[in-house]
Protein backbone atom coordinates (compact mmCIF):
# COMPACT_ATOMS: atom_id res chain seq x y z
CA UNK A 1 0.00 0.00 0.00
CA UNK A 2 1.18 3.53 -0.75
CA UNK A 3 -0.50 5.06 2.30
CA UNK A 4 1.74 7.22 4.48
CA UNK A 5 2.64 5.23 7.59
CA UNK A 6 5.47 7.22 9.15
CA UNK A 7 7.12 10.65 8.98
CA UNK A 8 10.57 11.65 10.24
CA UNK A 9 12.25 15.05 10.32
CA UNK A 10 15.97 15.79 10.65
CA UNK A 11 18.02 18.96 11.04
CA UNK A 12 21.29 18.76 9.12
CA UNK A 13 24.29 21.06 9.62
CA UNK A 14 27.25 20.32 7.37
CA UNK A 15 30.36 22.43 8.15
CA UNK A 16 31.91 24.39 5.29
CA UNK A 17 35.68 24.26 4.91
CA UNK A 18 35.73 28.04 4.76
CA UNK A 19 33.17 30.72 5.60
CA UNK A 20 30.85 31.61 2.73
CA UNK A 21 29.64 35.21 2.39
CA UNK A 22 26.41 35.08 0.33
CA UNK A 23 25.78 38.22 -1.70
CA UNK A 24 22.11 38.09 -0.71
CA UNK A 25 22.91 38.50 3.03
CA UNK A 26 25.61 41.21 3.22
CA UNK A 27 28.04 40.75 6.11
CA UNK A 28 26.90 37.24 7.00
CA UNK A 29 29.62 34.55 7.32
CA UNK A 30 27.84 31.27 6.61
CA UNK A 31 29.83 28.43 8.17
CA UNK A 32 27.45 25.51 7.59
CA UNK A 33 25.05 24.19 5.00
CA UNK A 34 21.89 23.88 7.11
CA UNK A 35 18.63 22.30 6.04
CA UNK A 36 15.70 20.30 7.37
CA UNK A 37 15.11 16.88 5.90
CA UNK A 38 11.84 14.95 5.66
CA UNK A 39 11.58 11.18 5.30
CA UNK A 40 8.15 9.82 4.38
CA UNK A 41 7.61 6.05 4.67
CA UNK A 42 4.61 4.22 3.20
CA UNK A 43 2.94 1.05 4.41
CA UNK A 44 4.77 -0.92 1.71
CA UNK A 45 8.13 0.46 2.84
CA UNK A 46 8.72 2.95 0.02
CA UNK A 47 10.64 6.04 1.14
CA UNK A 48 10.47 9.62 -0.10
CA UNK A 49 12.92 12.35 0.82
CA UNK A 50 13.02 16.12 0.47
CA UNK A 51 14.81 19.03 2.16
CA UNK A 52 14.22 22.71 2.86
CA UNK A 53 16.86 25.33 3.70
CA UNK A 54 17.08 26.32 7.36
CA UNK A 55 18.77 29.17 9.20
CA UNK A 56 18.62 27.25 12.46
CA UNK A 57 16.11 25.05 14.27
CA UNK A 58 13.11 27.20 13.41
CA UNK A 59 11.02 24.16 12.44
CA UNK A 60 11.35 22.42 15.81
CA UNK A 61 7.57 22.02 16.22
CA UNK A 62 6.90 21.39 12.53
CA UNK A 63 6.24 17.66 12.86
CA UNK A 64 3.19 18.09 15.07
CA UNK A 65 1.70 20.29 12.36
CA UNK A 66 2.29 18.09 9.33
CA UNK A 67 1.81 14.58 10.72
CA UNK A 68 -1.96 14.89 11.40
CA UNK A 69 -2.41 16.34 7.91
CA UNK A 70 -0.48 13.60 6.09
CA UNK A 71 -0.36 10.25 7.90
CA UNK A 72 -2.86 7.83 6.35
CA UNK A 73 -3.03 9.58 2.96
CA UNK A 74 -2.10 7.95 -0.33
CA UNK A 75 1.47 9.22 -0.86
CA UNK A 76 1.02 9.11 -4.65
CA UNK A 77 -2.11 11.28 -4.66
CA UNK A 78 -0.32 14.52 -5.50
CA UNK A 79 -3.46 16.70 -5.81
CA UNK A 80 -4.50 15.66 -2.29
CA UNK A 81 -0.99 16.31 -0.96
CA UNK A 82 -1.10 19.75 -2.58
CA UNK A 83 -4.47 20.42 -0.89
CA UNK A 84 -3.07 19.48 2.51
CA UNK A 85 -0.08 21.75 1.97
CA UNK A 86 -2.46 24.55 1.09
CA UNK A 87 -4.41 23.96 4.30
CA UNK A 88 -1.19 24.12 6.33
CA UNK A 89 -0.33 27.47 4.75
CA UNK A 90 -3.46 29.33 5.81
CA UNK A 91 -1.72 30.61 8.95
CA UNK A 92 1.34 31.68 6.97
CA UNK A 93 3.44 28.50 7.02
CA UNK A 94 4.65 27.78 3.46
CA UNK A 95 5.78 24.18 3.08
CA UNK A 96 6.33 23.60 -0.64
CA UNK A 97 9.67 21.95 0.08
CA UNK A 98 8.09 18.76 1.44
CA UNK A 99 5.94 18.05 -1.68
CA UNK A 100 8.80 16.56 -3.78
CA UNK A 101 9.13 13.71 -1.25
CA UNK A 102 5.85 12.32 -2.54
CA UNK A 103 7.05 12.49 -6.15
CA UNK A 104 10.13 10.61 -4.94
CA UNK A 105 7.83 7.83 -3.68
CA UNK A 106 5.74 7.92 -6.84
CA UNK A 107 8.82 7.52 -9.04
CA UNK A 108 10.25 4.72 -6.91
CA UNK A 109 6.99 2.75 -6.96
CA UNK A 110 6.89 3.13 -10.76
CA UNK A 111 10.58 2.26 -11.09
CA UNK A 112 11.30 5.47 -13.03
CA UNK A 113 12.97 8.85 -12.49
CA UNK A 114 10.39 11.57 -11.97
CA UNK A 115 11.28 13.29 -15.25
CA UNK A 116 10.46 10.07 -17.13
CA UNK A 117 7.13 9.82 -15.30
CA UNK A 118 6.46 13.28 -16.73
CA UNK A 119 7.34 12.32 -20.29
CA UNK A 120 10.95 13.52 -20.60
CA UNK A 121 13.86 11.41 -21.84
CA UNK A 122 17.31 10.77 -20.39
CA UNK A 123 20.26 12.78 -21.62
CA UNK A 124 22.52 15.64 -20.59
CA UNK A 125 21.68 19.05 -19.18
CA UNK A 126 23.95 22.01 -19.87
CA UNK A 127 24.91 24.08 -16.84
CA UNK A 128 26.02 27.57 -15.96
CA UNK A 129 28.37 28.22 -13.06
CA UNK A 130 26.49 30.27 -10.48
CA UNK A 131 28.76 32.31 -8.21
CA UNK A 132 27.60 33.28 -4.72
CA UNK A 133 29.81 36.03 -3.32
CA UNK A 134 30.54 39.64 -4.22
CA UNK A 135 34.14 40.05 -5.42
CA UNK A 136 36.44 42.66 -6.87
CA UNK A 137 36.80 42.79 -10.67
CA UNK A 138 40.21 41.11 -10.50
CA UNK A 139 39.01 38.28 -8.25
CA UNK A 140 35.95 37.78 -10.41
CA UNK A 141 38.03 37.49 -13.57
CA UNK A 142 40.16 34.80 -11.90
CA UNK A 143 37.00 32.95 -10.91
CA UNK A 144 35.53 33.16 -14.42
CA UNK A 145 38.77 31.87 -15.97
CA UNK A 146 38.78 28.94 -13.51
CA UNK A 147 35.20 27.99 -14.41
CA UNK A 148 36.04 28.22 -18.12
CA UNK A 149 38.99 25.89 -17.60
CA UNK A 150 36.59 23.43 -15.94
CA UNK A 151 34.43 23.39 -19.06
CA UNK A 152 31.62 25.81 -18.26
CA UNK A 153 30.36 27.84 -21.19
CA UNK A 154 28.45 30.33 -19.01
CA UNK A 155 28.80 32.05 -15.63
CA UNK A 156 26.54 34.20 -13.47
CA UNK A 157 28.08 37.04 -11.47
CA UNK A 158 26.78 38.73 -8.30
CA UNK A 159 26.70 42.53 -8.06
CA UNK A 160 25.70 44.23 -4.83
CA UNK A 161 27.52 47.54 -4.48
CA UNK A 162 26.03 50.83 -3.37
CA UNK A 163 27.96 52.48 -6.21
CA UNK A 164 26.49 51.29 -9.52
CA UNK A 165 29.75 52.17 -11.26
CA UNK A 166 31.46 49.41 -9.26
CA UNK A 167 28.84 46.90 -10.37
CA UNK A 168 29.30 47.83 -14.00
CA UNK A 169 33.11 47.75 -13.66
CA UNK A 170 32.96 44.15 -12.43
CA UNK A 171 30.77 43.07 -15.34
CA UNK A 172 32.94 44.93 -17.82
CA UNK A 173 36.13 43.27 -16.52
CA UNK A 174 34.66 39.77 -16.85
CA UNK A 175 33.24 40.41 -20.31
CA UNK A 176 36.62 41.70 -21.44
CA UNK A 177 38.37 38.61 -20.05
CA UNK A 178 36.02 35.78 -21.11
CA UNK A 179 33.13 37.32 -23.07
CA UNK A 180 34.30 35.78 -26.34
CA UNK A 181 34.31 32.30 -24.75
CA UNK A 182 31.53 32.34 -22.15
CA UNK A 183 28.04 33.70 -21.73
CA UNK A 184 27.99 36.12 -18.82
CA UNK A 185 24.84 36.75 -16.76
CA UNK A 186 24.39 38.98 -13.71
CA UNK A 187 22.32 38.58 -10.52
CA UNK A 188 21.55 41.80 -8.62
CA UNK A 189 19.82 40.01 -5.70
CA UNK A 190 17.29 42.81 -5.34
CA UNK A 191 14.14 40.65 -5.22
CA UNK A 192 14.41 39.88 -1.53
CA UNK A 193 16.70 42.40 0.13
CA UNK A 194 18.17 41.37 3.51
CA UNK A 195 19.71 43.87 5.95
CA UNK A 196 19.82 41.77 9.12
CA UNK A 197 23.62 41.98 9.44
CA UNK A 198 24.68 44.88 7.22
CA UNK A 199 22.97 47.39 4.97
CA UNK A 200 22.28 46.46 1.36
CA UNK A 201 21.79 48.55 -1.79
CA UNK A 202 18.22 49.16 -2.90
CA UNK A 203 17.66 49.62 -6.62
CA UNK A 204 14.85 51.63 -8.14
CA UNK A 205 13.57 51.42 -11.70
CA UNK A 206 15.86 54.21 -12.90
CA UNK A 207 18.99 52.42 -11.64
CA UNK A 208 17.79 49.12 -13.07
CA UNK A 209 17.30 50.73 -16.48
CA UNK A 210 20.77 52.29 -16.40
CA UNK A 211 22.29 48.94 -15.46
CA UNK A 212 20.31 47.18 -18.20
CA UNK A 213 21.60 49.69 -20.76
CA UNK A 214 25.20 49.12 -19.66
CA UNK A 215 24.75 45.33 -19.76
CA UNK A 216 23.21 45.50 -23.22
CA UNK A 217 26.20 47.43 -24.52
CA UNK A 218 28.53 44.84 -22.95
CA UNK A 219 26.64 41.82 -24.32
CA UNK A 220 25.35 40.32 -21.04
CA UNK A 221 23.16 37.22 -21.50
CA UNK A 222 20.51 38.10 -18.87
CA UNK A 223 19.99 40.17 -15.71
CA UNK A 224 18.45 38.48 -12.70
CA UNK A 225 16.13 40.11 -10.13
CA UNK A 226 17.12 43.80 -10.43
CA UNK A 227 13.96 44.98 -8.61
CA UNK A 228 12.02 44.01 -5.46
CA UNK A 229 10.00 40.81 -5.88
CA UNK A 230 6.65 42.56 -5.37
CA UNK A 231 7.31 45.48 -7.73
CA UNK A 232 5.28 43.86 -10.49
CA UNK A 233 4.68 47.08 -12.42
CA UNK A 234 8.38 47.98 -12.32
CA UNK A 235 9.40 44.48 -13.44
CA UNK A 236 7.02 44.57 -16.39
CA UNK A 237 8.20 48.04 -17.43
CA UNK A 238 11.86 47.07 -17.14
CA UNK A 239 11.34 43.82 -19.08
CA UNK A 240 9.63 45.72 -21.90
CA UNK A 241 12.38 48.37 -21.88
CA UNK A 242 15.52 46.27 -21.56
CA UNK A 243 17.57 45.00 -24.49
CA UNK A 244 18.84 42.28 -22.14
CA UNK A 245 16.38 39.59 -20.95
CA UNK A 246 15.23 40.18 -17.36
CA UNK A 247 14.93 37.05 -15.21
CA UNK A 248 13.54 36.14 -11.79
CA UNK A 249 10.82 34.44 -9.79
CA UNK A 250 12.82 32.14 -7.53
CA UNK A 251 11.26 32.75 -4.11
CA UNK A 252 7.66 33.69 -4.86
CA UNK A 253 5.97 31.71 -2.11
CA UNK A 254 2.58 32.83 -3.42
CA UNK A 255 3.10 29.89 -5.74
CA UNK A 256 1.14 29.29 -8.90
CA UNK A 257 -1.37 32.11 -8.44
CA UNK A 258 1.32 34.76 -8.05
CA UNK A 259 3.53 33.43 -10.83
CA UNK A 260 0.55 33.10 -13.18
CA UNK A 261 -0.22 36.78 -12.63
CA UNK A 262 3.41 37.68 -13.24
CA UNK A 263 3.49 35.65 -16.45
CA UNK A 264 0.34 37.38 -17.67
CA UNK A 265 1.89 40.78 -16.90
CA UNK A 266 5.18 39.65 -18.49
CA UNK A 267 7.17 40.67 -15.44
CA UNK A 268 10.14 38.65 -16.67
CA UNK A 269 11.42 37.24 -19.95
CA UNK A 270 12.96 34.26 -18.12
CA UNK A 271 11.05 32.70 -15.20
CA UNK A 272 13.15 30.91 -12.57
CA UNK A 273 10.80 29.36 -9.99
CA UNK A 274 12.46 27.12 -7.41
CA UNK A 275 10.05 24.27 -6.70
CA UNK A 276 11.24 24.13 -3.09
CA UNK A 277 9.71 27.57 -2.48
CA UNK A 278 7.18 28.24 -5.23
CA UNK A 279 4.66 25.45 -4.77
CA UNK A 280 6.42 22.13 -5.30
CA UNK A 281 6.76 20.07 -8.47
CA UNK A 282 3.07 20.00 -9.38
CA UNK A 283 2.64 23.78 -9.37
CA UNK A 284 5.96 24.32 -11.14
CA UNK A 285 4.79 22.06 -13.98
CA UNK A 286 1.86 24.42 -14.49
CA UNK A 287 4.21 27.42 -14.44
CA UNK A 288 6.27 25.71 -17.16
CA UNK A 289 3.14 25.24 -19.25
CA UNK A 290 2.09 28.86 -18.80
CA UNK A 291 5.56 30.10 -19.76
CA UNK A 292 5.57 27.99 -22.89
CA UNK A 293 2.14 29.27 -23.94
CA UNK A 294 3.26 32.87 -23.34
CA UNK A 295 6.50 32.48 -25.30
CA UNK A 296 8.63 32.98 -22.18
CA UNK A 297 11.62 30.92 -21.06
CA UNK A 298 11.89 28.69 -18.00
CA UNK A 299 15.04 27.74 -16.10
CA UNK A 300 14.85 27.08 -12.35
CA UNK A 301 16.74 28.54 -9.42
CA UNK A 302 18.65 25.74 -7.64
CA UNK A 303 20.68 27.37 -4.87
CA UNK A 304 19.47 25.51 -1.76
CA UNK A 305 21.06 22.09 -1.09
CA UNK A 306 21.74 18.87 -3.00
CA UNK A 307 18.15 17.67 -2.74
CA UNK A 308 16.78 21.01 -3.90
CA UNK A 309 19.18 20.84 -6.83
CA UNK A 310 17.98 17.31 -7.63
CA UNK A 311 14.33 18.37 -7.65
CA UNK A 312 14.88 21.31 -9.98
CA UNK A 313 17.12 19.18 -12.21
CA UNK A 314 14.15 16.86 -12.78
CA UNK A 315 11.98 19.85 -13.73
CA UNK A 316 14.63 21.30 -16.05
CA UNK A 317 14.61 17.97 -17.88
CA UNK A 318 10.86 18.37 -18.40
CA UNK A 319 10.51 22.08 -19.12
CA UNK A 320 13.92 23.45 -20.08
CA UNK A 321 15.34 23.90 -23.55
CA UNK A 322 18.11 21.31 -23.75
CA UNK A 323 19.68 22.81 -26.86
CA UNK A 324 19.82 26.42 -25.70
CA UNK A 325 18.85 26.39 -22.02
CA UNK A 326 21.22 26.34 -19.08
CA UNK A 327 20.62 25.10 -15.52
CA UNK A 328 22.02 26.92 -12.51
CA UNK A 329 24.93 25.05 -10.92
CA UNK A 330 25.84 26.62 -7.54
CA UNK A 331 29.62 26.71 -7.18
CA UNK A 332 31.75 29.07 -5.11
CA UNK A 333 34.92 27.29 -4.03
CA UNK A 334 36.62 26.99 -1.64
CA UNK A 335 33.59 27.72 0.58
CA UNK A 336 30.51 26.56 -1.31
CA UNK A 337 31.56 23.34 -3.03
CA UNK A 338 29.70 20.45 -4.61
CA UNK A 339 30.62 18.29 -1.62
CA UNK A 340 29.16 20.82 0.81
CA UNK A 341 26.02 21.34 -1.27
CA UNK A 342 25.35 17.59 -1.68
CA UNK A 343 26.61 16.69 1.79
CA UNK A 344 24.37 13.71 2.61
CA UNK A 345 23.93 12.22 -0.87
CA UNK A 346 25.76 9.01 -1.74
CA UNK A 347 26.74 10.47 -5.12
CA UNK A 348 27.11 14.26 -5.47
CA UNK A 349 25.82 15.84 -8.67
CA UNK A 350 29.25 16.35 -10.22
CA UNK A 351 29.40 18.17 -13.53
CA UNK A 352 31.59 17.03 -16.41
CA UNK A 353 32.87 19.85 -18.60
CA UNK A 354 29.86 22.01 -17.72
CA UNK A 355 27.25 19.30 -18.33
CA UNK A 356 25.38 16.85 -16.14
CA UNK A 357 23.89 13.50 -17.13
CA UNK A 358 20.33 13.09 -15.88
CA UNK A 359 20.14 10.42 -13.17
CA UNK A 360 18.52 7.10 -13.99
CA UNK A 361 17.79 6.22 -10.34
CA UNK A 362 14.01 5.94 -9.73
CA UNK A 363 12.37 8.84 -7.94
CA UNK A 364 14.25 12.10 -7.59
CA UNK A 365 17.54 10.55 -8.64
CA UNK A 366 19.54 10.36 -5.40
CA UNK A 367 20.16 8.12 -2.42
CA UNK A 368 20.77 9.29 1.13
CA UNK A 369 24.13 8.50 2.71
CA UNK A 370 22.87 7.17 6.05
CA UNK A 371 26.32 7.37 7.58
CA UNK A 372 26.64 11.07 6.70
CA UNK A 373 23.11 11.68 7.95
CA UNK A 374 23.95 10.14 11.32
CA UNK A 375 27.09 12.28 11.54
CA UNK A 376 25.69 15.65 10.48
CA UNK A 377 21.97 15.26 11.12
CA UNK A 378 19.79 15.07 14.21
CA UNK A 379 16.32 13.58 14.08
CA UNK A 380 13.90 15.89 15.85
CA UNK A 381 10.57 14.26 14.99
CA UNK A 382 9.29 10.75 14.35
CA UNK A 383 5.66 9.68 14.24
CA UNK A 384 3.61 6.81 12.86
CA UNK A 385 -0.07 5.89 13.09
CA UNK A 386 0.08 4.80 16.74
CA UNK A 387 2.12 7.86 17.67
CA UNK A 388 -0.42 10.09 15.97
CA UNK A 389 -3.24 8.43 17.88
CA UNK A 390 -1.46 8.88 21.23
CA UNK A 391 -0.57 12.48 20.34
CA UNK A 392 -4.21 13.26 19.57
CA UNK A 393 -5.37 11.69 22.83
CA UNK A 394 -2.84 13.73 24.82
CA UNK A 395 -3.80 16.94 23.04
CA UNK A 396 -7.58 16.51 22.80
CA UNK A 397 -8.58 13.83 25.29
CA UNK A 398 -9.84 10.33 24.50
CA UNK A 399 -13.41 11.27 23.62
CA UNK A 400 -12.47 14.02 21.16
CA UNK A 401 -9.67 11.90 19.67
CA UNK A 402 -12.13 9.07 19.04
CA UNK A 403 -14.57 11.51 17.43
CA UNK A 404 -11.86 12.85 15.12
CA UNK A 405 -10.79 9.33 14.14
CA UNK A 406 -14.38 8.26 13.43
CA UNK A 407 -14.99 11.34 11.28
CA UNK A 408 -11.81 10.71 9.32
CA UNK A 409 -12.73 7.09 8.68
CA UNK A 410 -16.25 7.98 7.54
CA UNK A 411 -14.90 10.72 5.28
CA UNK A 412 -12.44 8.25 3.76
CA UNK A 413 -15.19 5.73 2.99
CA UNK A 414 -17.42 8.38 1.39
CA UNK A 415 -14.52 9.70 -0.68
CA UNK A 416 -13.93 6.20 -2.08
CA UNK A 417 -17.62 5.67 -2.81
CA UNK A 418 -17.78 8.98 -4.71
CA UNK A 419 -14.58 8.36 -6.66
Amino acid sequence: MSKIAHIELYHVAYPLKRAFYPSWIPGYPQTENRFDLIRVITECGAEGWSAGPAMGRERRGFGELIAPYLIGLDATDIPLIQQRLREMSYLGLRNAWIEPAFWDIKGKLAGKPVYQLLGAEAGNIRLYASTGEVKSPGERVEEALARHQEGFSAIKLRVHDFDERQDIAQVEAVIKAVGDRMKVAVDANQAWRVTAIADAPLWDLARAKRFADACADLGVAWIEEPLPMDDYAGQAELTAYSRVPIAGGELHTGGLAELKMMIERRCYAYFQPDAMFTGGIAQTLEVIRLCKNAGLKYTPHTWTNGIGFAVNLQLMAVGGNREQGLLEYPLNPPSWTVEARDAILTEPFMHHRGELALPTTPGLGFDIDRRALRRYGRRFFSMGRLGLMLHTVRQKGFKTAREIDTTRRLHGVKAKELA
